[in-house]
């Protein structure tokens, strides 16, 4: 049976494996911690603004499984806060479990505490990746779904220096970039002072370390907005974080917390013995993997230039998907690239001609619009989200926007691709 083999386990790589084991392939997960889905650890926001769109669109497309597991563990649904209607929380310590569980009971095999730390390439073509024991795991197509984020000297070089981010590099190892070992020239982001990479937009802070009147409202509301002290308040913050669809004036003058399971902060960090001066904080805790007091992580370091098939630039057999395939931001994001870059994969495979999403699909247009606009002048700069900043107004102004379930359906019917990912491709 021709074999995938997925580096990295986040959304993007378990969405990836997915997609490339219902389509007939054997699927192997290479994942350097020990856990899967990644940010999904700590993130928990689904379904807002524009992601409502394109969750439903995917899951017509035929990746239900992801979507479906963050659904049935929601904590809160259809929230409105600054910047976000009709959004969904999930239980981040409580979502890797199911995940993993579906996973392995596909028959994908998951190999973590596995790092890759070079290939053996050869022509354009992958042959095998290399763990940091030496073992080559052979394949005959590759995924990278390393990420843009660490290792973390970069976050030292970059940021404020090594936050113990959900990547544990410390403990696990540095991300390396499969593309970049197979000569890739990966893209770096910049921020609008033209600093490279941005800041990861939030931090964690120990719920029952609030007061009882803020976990009130995170529990029964999903979330709370607690104004800030002029003399705390710190507009500068915005520019650097990687979610753009926060960098409003609100977030510089509240303190706006999620209930994620912890108390999602959504600043990059926050100084704690200033946070501890704010009433209702005054024995706040900041809790693992981030130690946001001083800073976070630094992501957009190994963006991959690719094709709207989502191929490496000069591979024929690697691909890639999520935050390595573009300046994107988020779950959804990932899950959505992560799919159309397993069943791709197997289409090589296959020696069957690509599938290429349709412009007048939301998914097709969000990989053509920013695979264009970010190899343009200023393109390190920009930001790609269904949830906010210059794409969400796109969706709008294009018309895709819609939370209405049978008006996304019929836009896949038309174009003839209703459950597309669940066809197999291997006999």
């Amino acid at each position: 049976m021709a074999k995938v083999v997925v580096v990295g386990g986040g959304w993007a790589g378990c969405a990836a494996a997915i997609s490339a084991s219902k389509a007939g392939a054997e699927v192997v997960i290479l994942e350097k911690t020990d856990l899967l889905v990644g940010l999904g650890n700590v993130g928990g926001i689904m379904r807002n603004n524009g992601r409502y769109t394109a969750c439903e669109e995917a899951m017509c497309l035929g990746a239900r499984e992801l979507f479906t597991i963050t659904d049935e563990n929601a904590t809160h649904k259809n929230m409105n806060f600054p910047g976000h209607n009709h959004a969904t929380i999930y239980n981040v310590l409580k979502i890797e479990p199911p995940v993993r569980k579906l996973i392995k009971n596909m028959g994908i095999e998951v190999r973590i505490m596995s790092r890759v730390v070079d290939v053996d390439c050869e022509d354009n073509i992958l042959k095998a990746v290399i763990l940091e024991d030496g073992e080559k795991v052979e394949g005959d197509s590759f995924i990278d779904t390393t990420g843009s984020s660490g290792p973390m000297g970069n976050c030292s070089k970059y940021g404020n220096g090594c936050a113990m981010c959900v990547l544990r590099c410390p403990s696990f190892g540095g991300r390396v970039s499969v593309t970049a070992r197979c000569g890739v020239h990966d893209m770096i982001g910049e921020r609008a002072s033209g600093d490279f990479g941005a800041f990861s937009g939030s931090m964690k802070l120990l719920k029952e370390s609030l007061s009882e009147e803020i976990q009130k409202d995170l529990n029964e509301n999903g979330f709370a907005v607690i104004p800030l002290p002029k003399e705390l308040r710190n507009e500068k913050k915005l520019d650097i974080k990687v979610c753009q669809q926060y960098a409003l004036h609100e977030f510089a003058e509240n303190i706006i917390l999620i209930d994620t399971g912890h108390a999602k902060l959504m600043t990059p960090f926050f100084n704690l013995e200033k946070l501890r001066s704010v009433p209702g904080f005054e024995t706040a805790c900041i809790v693992d993997p981030y130690s946001g007091g001083k800073g976070n992580s630094i992501r957009y370091m190994a963006v991959s230039p690719r094709d709207n098939f989502m191929r490496a630039e000069n591979m024929k057999n690697l691909f890639v998907a999520g935050e390595k395939s573009g300046f994107y931001v988020g779950h959804t994001e990932a899950i959505c690239t992560g799919s159309f870059a397993g069943h791709n994969a197997v289409r090589y495979l296959a020696n069957m001609e690509y599938l290429q999403l349709p412009t007048s699909l939301l998914i097709g247009d969000f990989i053509s619009y920013s695979n264009e606009e970010m190899h343009k002048k200023d393109g390190a700069k920009k930001r790609f989200t269904f949830a906010g900043s210059i794409y969400f107004e796109r969706m709008k102004e294009l018309g895709l926007y819609t939370i209405d379930k049978e008006k996304i359906k019929k836009r896949v019917e038309d174009v003839e691709l209703l459950d597309v990912y669940n066809k197999k491709l291997l006999i």
